[in-house]
């Protein structure tokens, strides 16, 4: 399985209180959302609102993906959702 995230576009998901961001493996989409508690952690701050929460995504965007391959590779699911466990 290839996992990729060519697509740099995120989006604050207020129903689910999530960064929502996809992946790509081969030609299938593969829905992602990161809670905005690990994106806190990840970030070590405070984050008081969505702008500051997208920003602290795009700042670790790397990890994140990293942590997103992780999940896709232990779980099939048809969306994956990362917490602060993942991290």
């Amino acid at each position: 399985m290839t996992l990729q995230f060519p697509n740099i576009s995120r989006s604050f998901d207020t129903t689910r209180g999530c960064v929502r961001f996809a992946g790509y493996d081969h030609t299938r989409e593969v829905a992602f959302f990161i809670e905005a508690d690990a994106v806190r952690r990840v970030d070590g701050g405070n984050l008081p609102d969505t702008d500051a929460l997208l920003f602290a995504f795009d700042r670790h965007r790397d990890r994140i993906c990293t942590a997103a391959g992780k999940a896709y590779g232990k779980r099939n699911e048809g969306s994956y959702t990362l917490t602060t466990k993942d991290f």
